[in-house]
């Protein structure tokens, strides 16, 4: 009797590429899933942030100015801000008509009033005072951002 040996044909065993796609489409819904949940977590907690007023908005307002004297000046930003207040002080830094402008805007934050300065300096060669001349109080202020108010006797 003669034996003969076939060699045997190992089965190997592989995904199909239908349960490939299937594994994928599934990974990628829970990816998809956990990414919405974060956007919306993150436009949840921008919401829930205040925006702070940037002393910038006073600043721009006080350089479309053609003159500048020595002054104080005061208000609020108006209807759409009315908790927030400013206050500058602008201050002859040279005799050629450069103006040192300080500028601190206050707004509540937290229960409590937060206050955050701005130094600029503006030339403004028209509003140097002349030699015998008298400095005056500032005539047609820009209200452009709000009611504002001048401190008496300056």
């Amino acid at each position: 009797m003669k034996i003969t040996l076939q060699p045997q044909r190992q089965r190997t065993t592989a995904f199909s590429l239908l349960e490939v796609m299937i594994a994928i489409m599934v990974f990628f819904m829970a990816i998809f899933a956990i990414l919405e949940l974060t956007s919306r977590n993150l436009k949840m907690a921008r919401s829930l942030q205040q925006t702070l007023i940037d002393p910038g908005a006073v600043a721009a307002m006080i350089s479309l100015t053609n003159t500048l004297e020595e002054t104080t000046e005061s208000g609020d930003l108006g209807p759409e801000h009315p908790e927030v207040q400013y206050t500058w002080t602008a201050t002859e830094a040279g005799t050629n008509g450069l103006f040192k402008v300080n500028i601190v805007v206050s707004q509540p934050v937290n229960g409590r009033m937060l206050e955050t300065p701005l130094e600029i300096f503006l030339f403004r060669p028209q509003g140097a005072p002349q030699a015998g001349a008298t400095t005056g109080t500032r005539q047609g202020a820009n209200t452009s951002l709000g009611n504002t108010q001048r401190p008496r006797g300056q």
